[in-house]
């Protein structure tokens, strides 16, 4: 598990997941139930921070997502 740092290129909320681009040009894809606090959704464009993760079908996705905006104060 590592922690990377991106954007959020896509998501929908029909279904629930998207995808966020790394700082390093990667695209791992995310579930709604895997953002940090909670609300099952996250606008595109946001800057992410989340925990790289092998998902059950053996590649990485993000896991852990957290909002930077959200966090800001």
């Amino acid at each position: 598990m590592s922690v990377v740092h991106g954007v959020v290129r896509d998501f929908d909320e029909h279904r629930g997941d998207g995808t966020l681009e790394t700082t390093t040009g990667e695209s791992l894809y995310f579930h709604c139930v895997n953002i940090a606090d909670g609300s099952r959704r996250i606008p595109v464009g946001a800057t992410v921070v989340a925990q790289r993760c092998v998902g059950l079908r053996g590649r990485d996705e993000a896991r852990a997502v957290y909002s930077v905006e959200a966090t800001r104060t």
